[in-house]
Parts: C-alpha cells; sequence; structure tokens
C-alpha cells in the first residue's frame, strides 16, 4: 500500500496535475484583485479555491503517510507544509491578515518545477558569499553617506539633509532612477564638481557590486551542475560495474552449464 501510494506522489502524471493546479490557483488570485470579475463569480473562485486547498491538503497527508519522519526533516516538504497550513487557518477572527499570505501557495511551483527548485538552491548556497558583498556594499555606502551629508546637506537637505535621507538619495542614484536629471544635474548647478563623488559612486556600486553578486550566484550554479554531472557520471559507473558483474556470473553460469552437457554426453 505504501509502495503504491508513493509511485502515484511521485508520478509525472501526479506532478504535472499539481502544477497545473498552482497555475491555474495563480490565474483565479489575479482575477480575485478584479471587482468587476468579483460580482459576477465570486462563488466559483470560492468553489474552486476549496478544492485546491483540499487537493493540496491531501497530497500533504500522503507525502507524511509516506516519507513520515523524514517528510519533516526536507526544508522543500516543510516549506509546502507551512503554505498549506496557512491556508486552512480560518481569516476570521483576528486572522484577516493571513488571506493575503494564502497568495504565498504560489510558490509551490518552486518545489514542483526541478528547474525553478535548483536555481533557488543555487542562490541559497552563495547566501554565505553574498554576505561580503552586501557588508563591503554597506560599508562604502556608510562612507559615501557621510561624504555626500558633509558636502551637500546646506545646499540640498532634502536629498543630504540628514544621514538616513543620504543613505535613501544614494540608494535611488545605484538603482540609476532619474540620477542624472533628477539629482546630479541639480547638484552639480550649485557644485560644478560633484560629479567627482557621484561618477565613481555609480561605478562601484552599480556596475561592480552588483555584477560581483552575478557573478557568485552563475558560480554557484556552475557548481551545482557540475555535481550533477558526477553524479550522473557516479550512476553510470554504477551500472556498468552491476552489469559486468552479472556478465561474469552468466559466463560462468554457461560455463558450468558446458561441463554439466560434457558429463552428460560422456555418459
Amino acid at each position: 500500500m505504501n509502495s503504491k501510494i508513493k509511485s502515484f506522489i511521485e508520478s509525472n502524471f501526479f506532478t504535472k496535475f499539481i502544477i497545473y493546479l498552482i497555475v491555474l490557483n495563480g490565474i483565479t488570485m489575479g482575477l480575485e484583485t478584479s471587482k468587476t470579475f468579483m460580482l459576477n463569480y465570486e462563488s466559483y473562485t470560492t468553489i474552486f479555491n476549496q478544492f485546491v486547498i483540499t487537493i493540496f491538503t491531501i497530497e500533504i497527508i500522503l507525502r507524511i503517510y509516506v516519507y513520515r519522519i523524514s517528510f519533516f526533516k526536507d526544508p522543500w516538504s516543510l516549506f509546502d507544509f507551512f503554505v498549506v497550513a496557512i491556508s486552512l487557518v480560518p481569516t476570521s477572527g483576528g486572522f484577516e491578515i493571513l488571506r493575503t499570505l494564502r497568495v504565498l501557495r504560489l510558490f509551490r511551483l518552486v518545489t514542483a518545477v526541478p528547474q525553478m527548485k535548483k536555481i533557488v538552491a543555487a542562490i541559497v548556497s552563495v547566501i554565505p558569499g553574498m554576505l561580503s558583498v552586501i557588508a563591503l556594499m554597506t560599508l562604502f555606502f556608510y562612507i559615501s553617506a557621510i561624504m555626500s551629508t558633509q558636502l551637500f546637506s546646506e545646499k540640498f537637505p532634502e536629498w543630504f539633509g540628514t544621514l538616513g535621507e543620504s543613505f535613501y538619495t544614494l540608494f535611488q542614484i545605484m538603482t540609476l532612477e532619474s540620477w542624472s536629471m533628477g539629482i546630479v544635474r541639480p547638484v552639480m548647478e550649485v557644485h560644478p564638481y560633484a560629479w567627482v563623488f557621484f561618477v565613481p559612486f555609480i561605478f562601484v556600486v552599480t556596475f561592480v557590486m552588483i555584477n560581483l553578486v552575478v557573478a557568485i550566484i552563475v558560480d554557484a550554479m556552475a557548481i551545482l551542475n557540475q555535481k550533477e554531472e558526477q553524479n550522473i557520471l557516479d550512476e553510470v559507473q554504477s551500472n556498468e560495474i552491476h552489469i559486468n558483474e552479472e556478465i561474469k556470473s552468466l559466463r560462468e553460469e554457461v560455463r558450468e552449464l558446458k561441463v554439466l552437457l560434457e558429463n552428460n554426453f560422456k555418459r
């Protein structure tokens, strides 16, 4: 019974069914934001949401039944359990905010699609390396915020009046959103050489630091691919060894049969 349920929940049919259900649920959640749509089809969306929650709950129960304790040792399974549990909490009696959190069930698509799971695994694996880059960027931001506050706070207090305002302005400059016409050029009208501060800042933060983060993630993806290739090679080698052993045993059996036949003919 256990093996049948396991083969069912791990089958391609069931996996694709869950993926399609998550996608359809995402579409209906988007349509629920339309007041016109909800006025006409609210009852249908409610029934569909109940159907989705029921299927997800049954799936989690079956997985717990099959994997038992190992289910709670897998981070992806715990994530699925958490998302489904939120959907089961009533949205009344002080739990109205959980109605918004139900949209998190769309993240189950990550656990259902192996390619997405690989990308998330790569991002999680590079967090230690990214922390170093983030720490360096924070230090550079802090130094730049102090300098910009001291240089430009008197003439532009709305952008650089305090350390916090300078941080936010520099963050806007980092995103390249209206950095030139909106901030730097007005500052340069008063301080013509302000570009000496802003241009290196943009170069270091926007191009160097961000590319470092991208490089770390790409490197992690390459390492994961190498591990997968090594696992495939190990599996092929293991199968090859097993096949060679079977061939060897078959040859011995054939040799024994030849000996038996020769003995029978001699008699």
